[in-house]
């Protein structure tokens, strides 16, 4: 999952949360083949690690039912004061936020076998890694809810004014580089002098003119985040009913260095390309942070074009070898008494007095009844609606109009350090210029060896893809190829830059996700009915970045910690 734009050429981390890529000849547009070696070396080991996706689609496919067609009656019955439902960070925040209320009996219910959601972890070869997000850009002033989780964690505090984070969990330079034109180049926006003399003209002015367009509509507030703090206007209704590229298009910003890296960023953040999210998704990933500077620009006057909030950061990110798990696993363990995993969910049903909440358990194979007065449910929102016995209109209308990406993240084991080609040295975010995968993360980048050993290379395939019909082929493609296929796929479009990479490569851990993140497509966000789903709610609240539009830590810290708070104040009323 990312956001954060660099706009000093830029050096700035993204946020990956999941992604895949299906067969190059089903879907053309991931322009990939297999390896052209004449002489391949012998496969590495590869499979899939996470819960299996089989047990989230029994809500499709169905249970041990009644000859009625009923749920089977349950053997269990529980009772408790709050109920949160999903262990992802919106889930996690909810019952943290629960808790410090009070609110002591309360029990997260969980599908998969740990919590975490995006932002689990995993290890390979005795080395941590992410299986989804894996790092969090240092927080604007309005992120007042990451602001405080991270002095809790103690990595963050306040001296003469000013805020300083535990260095140990900042990124460590170098942060990123390009591979263009035959070498690495430092950051992640194309040099222009490194892109073909008919191109860098035209590159070197659009450059100039996105950055101005940002910087105008950067002002007076209108994008924060959590984005339910932006000062919203009809010129952001505007924005969200285009898409990005047509956007683009319209201000005749074409150039093709220029589109690529912004439909990079695009599917890092969104999952999808810049001809599937708004304009105004596209605009928001630049100025929710730190804005977009053309190669060159700087000194005051540069400066003086964003407000304070963004100006006078320099795009620092939190990250550690196992990416947000880091984070993840913090907010779980105070809840671990009060947490049920292996448990799926079927049916939410609000009466007069309290909430049932009826559920599978997968180990014991059992039927469940749980009953609260307060529910919350930290599910993506398409998974409410079937959830709910009786959903609302808003919920429906936003269900039918929101998609979700799917991703996959693949950790390689690899037992060397790889050749290099010249340029910037080995950095944390890796990525290839013309690639349709987003790169891979260093795992042990943060590590402080004074020497280069194995290490784990966390690849991200963002799999949305330019319109609804590949996001759905890259889907199915997710979950019907085997895993063999995709750890081919996944060094093959490495090894563009590494070509030793096969014969180093020793493993392949891959985690899919079918439904990873919301696509911020026209008119979702600046929906009046996702609004009202963000609302305090009589029995069942919602938390879940899906309110927001699109899937970032800090969207689902703010809508787990709001929901929880909400449900709170039911109790105690």
């Amino acid at each position: 999952m990312k956001r954060g734009p660099s706009e000093r050429a830029p050096q700035q981390a993204r946020r990956r949360i999941v992604l895949g890529s299906a067969a190059a000849g089903a879907l053309p547009w991931l322009g990939l083949t297999g390896c052209t070696r004449s002489d391949p070396p012998k496969p590495v080991e590869a499979g899939w690690v996470g819960a299996s996706h089989e047990r989230g689609h029994l809500l499709l496919s169905g249970l041990p039912a009644t000859k009625s067609g009923a749920l089977p009656a349950p053997s269990v019955l529980h009772r408790c004061a709050a109920i949160v439902v999903g262990g992802g960070i919106a889930g996690l925040a909810a019952a943290r936020t629960l808790a410090r209320a009070g609110v002591d009996d309360l029990q997260l219910l969980e599908l998969e076998d740990s919590t975490g959601g995006n932002s689990r972890g995993h290890t390979l070869a005795g080395m941590r890694c992410p299986l989804g997000a894996h790092y969090l850009p240092v927080p604007g002033e309005r992120a007042e809810d990451v602001i405080e989780l991270l002095e809790a964690l103690g990595l963050r505090r306040t001296e003469h004014g000013r805020a300083v984070y535990d260095e140990r969990a900042l990124c460590h330079s170098p942060q990123e580089r390009l591979f263009i034109g035959g070498g690495w180049r430092e950051g992640l926006l194309p040099p222009v002098d490194a892109l073909p003399q008919a191109e860098r003209a035209i590159t070197a002015a659009h450059y100039r003119g996105f950055a101005e367009a940002v910087a105008v509509l950067a002002a007076g507030d209108a994008f924060a985040m959590p984005t339910s703090r932006s000062a919203w206007s009809p010129a952001l209704d505007a924005l969200d009913v285009q898409t990005f590229a047509a956007w683009l298009d319209g201000r005749g910003l074409t150039a093709p260095a220029l589109r690529w890296y912004l439909d990079y960023c695009c599917r890092d953040d969104y999952g999808a390309g810049a001809t599937q999210v708004s304009a105004w998704a596209g605009i928001h990933y630049f100025a929710s942070r730190h804005g977009f500077r053309a190669p060159g620009a700087g000194g005051d006057e540069a400066r003086d074009a964003w407000p304070a909030a963004t100006a006078d950061r320099d795009g620092g990110v939190l990250t550690w070898p196992e990416g947000n798990a880091w984070l993840a696993e913090r907010l779980a363990a105070p809840l671990a008494g009060r947490t049920r995993t292996g448990i799926v969910v079927l049916r939410v049903r609000e009466e007069r007095d309290a909430v049932v909440v009826d559920a599978w358990n997968a180990a014991t194979r059992r039927a469940e009844r749980w009953t609260a007065p307060q529910v919350v449910l930290a599910t993506p929102l398409f998974v409410s609606a079937r959830l709910l016995e009786a959903p609302s209109a808003a919920l429906a209308d936003v269900v039918a109009r929101m998609p979700h990406a799917p991703w996959l993240v693949a950790n390689i084991h690899v037992d060397a350090p790889l050749d290099d080609h010249p340029g910037a040295p080995p950095s944390w975010d890796n990525v290839l210029y013309g690639g349709r995968a987003l790169g891979y993360v260093d795992a042990q980048h943060q590590s402080l060896a004074p020497y280069a050993g194995p290490t784990v290379l966390s690849a991200y395939w963002a799999l949305g893809g330019g319109n609804a019909g590949e996001l759905g082929a890259s889907r199915t493609a997710l979950l019907k190829q085997d895993a063999r296929t995709w750890a081919d796929r996944v060094v093959a479009e490495i090894a563009g830059a590494h070509p030793d990479l096969p014969e180093k490569a020793r493993r392949v851990d891959l985690m899919r996700y079918g439904h990873a993140m919301s696509v911020p497509v026209p008119g979702l966000r600046s929906s009046a009915a996702l609004r009202a789903l963000a609302e305090p709610q009589r029995r069942v609240h919602f938390a879940h970045s899906d309110l927001s539009a699109y899937s970032v830590f800090e969207e689902a810290l703010f809508h787990g910690t709001r929901a929880g708070r909400a449900a709170a104040v039911r109790l105690a009323g």
